[in-house]
C-alpha cells in the first residue's frame, strides 16, 4: 500500500519509512508542511501518517486538506505525549486513529493495517471475492484452497483491484499505486501491462475466473460482469 509519512525529525522519518518499506509498503516522505502540501495536492495515498507539530505549519491543516481532496485516504495522526487536545481535534476533523510519541514501530504498523482494513474492507482481515481469498495479515492469497505464489507487486496489484472492484482504473493510477511518486520519471507504463498479464496468468492457472477486464485506451476494471 502507498503511505505518506509527514515527520520533521529526519532520523525518525527515515526509520519509519525503512521499517514500513521492509513490510511491503511504498513510502513517500515529507519533512515539512510545504513538501507534504505539494504531495497531497499531486498524489493519492492509502494512508497518511501526520505529525501534528511541523516547523512550518500544523499537521491538522494537512488533515483538512486530505479530507477535502482525498476523503478515501486513511489518516493516522502522531501527537506529542499527553496532548489530549491535539488527539481530540484530529479525531473531530476526521482522522482514523492516533498514536503518541514515543511509539514502537510494531504498534505503528498494526495501527496502519487496522486503518487500511477499516477503509478498504470494513475492518475484515480476511477478504473474499468469489473463489479468491486474501489474508491481509499474512499477505497470503488462496484460490480453491491453493496458495497463490505472487510477487509483492502482484499482491499489491490484486489488493488494489479488489479494493476498487467494478471501478475503471487508469494505467496511470495503477502505476502510481505500485511505484509511488517516482512514477513521474517513468518513460511509459509498459510495466503495468506486464504485472497485469502475470497476475492474470497466475489467477487463471489456479482455477479462478479472469476478473481483470481491459478497458481499451484507459486501463482495467476488476469485475465479474
Amino acid at each position: 500500500m502507498k503511505i505518506l509519512i509527514v515527520e520533521d525529525e529526519p532520523a525518525l522519518l527515515d526509520t519509519i519509512a525503512e521499517y514500513l518499506a521492509a513490510g511491503g509498503h511504498i513510502c513517500e516522505k515529507a519533512a515539512t508542511f510545504f513538501v507534504a502540501e505539494d504531495k497531497i495536492a499531486a498524489y493519492t495515498y492509502d494512508v497518511a501518517i501526520l505529525d501534528i507539530i511541523l516547523p512550518d505549519g500544523n499537521g491538522l491543516d494537512l488533515l483538512k486538506m486530505i479530507k477535502k481532496m482525498h476523503p478515501e485516504t486513511g489518516v493516522l495522526i502522531v501527537s506529542a505525549k499527553n496532548s489530549l487536545d491535539d488527539k481530540l481535534a484530529g479525531l473531530d476533523l476526521g482522522s482514523d486513529d492516533y498514536i503518541t510519541k514515543p511509539f514502537h514501530l510494531g504498534e505503528l504498523n498494526s495501527r496502519i493495517n487496522a486503518v487500511l482494513r477499516r477503509k478498504m474492507f470494513n475492518g475484515n482481515s480476511m477478504v473474499v471475492y468469489h473463489e479468491i481469498s486474501i489474508d491481509t495479515g499474512a499477505k497470503e492469497v488462496m484460490i480453491h484452497d491453493r496458495v497463490l505464489n505472487l510477487t509483492r507487486k502482484e499482491y499489491d496489484l490484486l489488493m488494489y483491484f479488489v479494493a476498487n472492484k467494478n471501478r475503471v482504473l487508469t494505467r496511470e493510477s495503477i502505476a502510481e499505486h505500485l511505484c509511488g511518486d517516482y512514477i513521474d520519471v517513468a518513460d511509459n507504463f509498459d510495466f503495468v501491462y506486464a504485472h497485469v498479464k502475470n497476475l492474470r496468468k497466475k489467477i487463471k492457472e489456479a482455477g479462478s475466473n479472469d476478473y481483470v477486464k481491459t478497458v481499451y485506451g484507459i486501463g482495467y476494471k476488476f469485475s465479474d460482469k
